[in-house]
């Protein structure tokens, strides 16, 4: 009987193309699926590890929705750095700004907050319309 847990090597790694429609989905169930596959966690590979997630294509990001009154009091924050450099945006402002922001902050904030995170991110490109500029890669439909 063998009892070794089996380890991904970096040579294994199979990477897929996989498009997310949001239209009319609600911003975090997106960001989640698009997270897991990110990760890889979908697979039966999945090593904590590595960076053995998939390629994500999110399209129609401005048609996504955000439930309740997240709106108006959903509020996003970042700091300049100096003395009263905190500024302040609504996710009403951010969506009618730049709605693929609101959606790559969403990802972010579920990815491992490290290098690998951050290698992941990369392989995540925002859409606000339908179309995209990823065909040759052969994008699979992802359905959730």
């Amino acid at each position: 009987m063998n009892n070794t847990t089996y380890s991904l090597k970096k040579n294994e790694i199979e990477r897929k193309w996989y498009i997310i429609d949001a239209t009319n989905k609600p911003l975090g169930r997106v960001a989640t699926e698009a997270a897991k596959l990110l990760r890889g966690k979908h697979k039966p590979t999945y090593t904590p590890n590595m960076d053995a997630g998939d390629h994500v294509i999110i399209l129609n990001c401005d048609q996504v929705v955000l439930t309740g009154k997240k709106l108006d009091q959903k509020i996003y924050r970042h700091h300049s750095g100096y003395i009263g450099g905190m500024k302040e945006t609504t996710a009403r402002e951010m969506l009618n700004k730049d709605s693929g922001k609101a959606m790559t902050l969403a990802i972010k904030g579920m990815l491992p907050k490290n290098s690998l995170g951050r290698q992941m991110i990369k392989k995540l490109r925002v859409y606000a319309g339908s179309e995209h500029e990823n065909i040759a890669q052969k994008p699979e439909i992802w359905n959730f």
